[in-house]
């Protein structure tokens, strides 16, 4: 009996997302986007006041990629749109370490291009974490 808990155990907890970000450290690496990004929220308040070049980034896990009203965004990302792309932590994750291949995995296009050429190398998880607890 002991053996089949273990076992259902191990299976849950293998069916659970590779990664767990920590929301404290995404806020401070948080800084390095704020020369394109910023954060406001529904109601007009400035949770990060940043740059206007890249969208508002306040609610955007559980987004539609490139559907933020008002913002224009490149070929690629709208193609990403067309195809689904919803922004959860992993793909933000994912998009921080190199946005042109995560573009061109998402849309199968081998042309497809950012117009953010910022990499992350490490810290994207807690990015992640970070947008997803600001609500």
């Amino acid at each position: 009996m002991l053996r089949s808990y273990l076992i259902a155990a191990s299976l849950l907890f293998s069916s659970l997302p590779a990664f767990a970000g920590d929301a404290a450290k995404g806020e401070e690496i948080f800084k390095r986007c704020k020369a394109c990004h910023s954060m406001i929220g529904t109601d007009g308040t400035a949770i990060q006041k940043g740059g206007k070049i890249g969208p508002n980034l306040f609610g955007v896990i559980g987004r539609t990629a490139g559907s933020l009203d008002g913002f224009t965004y490149g070929a690629s990302i709208l193609l990403a749109k067309e195809k689904g792309a919803v922004w959860d932590e992993a793909n933000v994750a994912e998009y921080l370490i190199d946005p042109t291949a995560w573009l061109q995995k998402i849309t199968g296009d081998s042309l497809a291009k950012s117009k953010m050429t910022f990499k992350l190398k490490d810290g994207g998880e807690d990015v992640a974490a970070y947008l997803a607890s600001v609500k």
